[in-house]
């Protein structure tokens, strides 16, 4: 796995303090999210994840990450470092214009 460190702070000093994170089995899991929603206000951004299930009209969010403004631009700055550098590797991700992921594409099961 390609990690990338982002300061969100912006310390960019030329003295690098050594960092160390901690990453316990339940977080290292992942939640897989298939929608995300996000909000803001004038001090913050929400981005609520979810995961929607076929055959289930509820989805419930299953994780909420709160940032500052300044925060959410830098992210979005290593997102798109990310995608560019992952597409640079793999080709293009093809990203249509899609509503939400209802029906997931497959054939309904029978009981």
């Amino acid at each position: 796995m390609d990690v990338n460190y982002m300061d969100l702070n912006n310390n960019n000093n030329e003295e690098q303090n050594e960092l160390s994170i901690e990453l316990n089995e339940e977080i290292a899991e992942g939640i897989y999210s298939n929608l995300a929603i996000i909000t803001h206000s004038t001090s913050e951004f929400v981005v609520d994840f979810i995961r929607i299930m076929p055959g289930i009209p509820k989805a419930k969010v299953k994780s909420r990450i709160i940032l500052t403004p300044e925060h959410a631009k830098r992210l979005l700055g290593a997102l798109q470092d990310n995608v560019s550098r992952f597409e640079a590797a793999n080709g293009t991700i093809k990203a249509g214009e899609q509503g939400l992921p209802l029906n997931f594409g497959g054939p309904k099961g029978e009981a």
